[in-house]
């Protein structure tokens, strides 16, 4: 398939914003990772907030990458630890 319909966007759509609401920082405060920790969750909300005004603008390509681009964020903190994502429907390393 070489096109990215409305149900395939709809389905990555429902999983990022299932991800980030379930989304937990797991580094303390204080550790030298909750600035990092922050900065990829501000950055994979970015992304998300970028997928929804591509999606209205009706640019389906540039929503998809912007999805992938949230959850490359999501997935990494999850990798990297700063982030609890033990749910492997959403996270792929949880």
């Amino acid at each position: 398939m070489r096109e990215i319909t409305e149900e395939k966007l709809q389905k990555y759509f429902q999983i990022a914003r299932e991800a980030l609401e379930t989304l937990e920082i797991a580094v303390h405060e204080k550790s030298l990772l909750y600035p990092v920790a922050k900065d990829f969750l501000t950055m994979a909300r970015s992304y998300y907030e970028d997928a929804r005004y591509y999606y209205e603008k009706g640019d389906y390509v540039t929503a998809f990458a912007a999805l992938n681009y949230a959850h490359g964020f999501i997935d990494a903190g999850v990798r990297l630890g700063v982030f609890k994502g033990e749910d492997d429907r959403l996270f792929a390393f949880g």
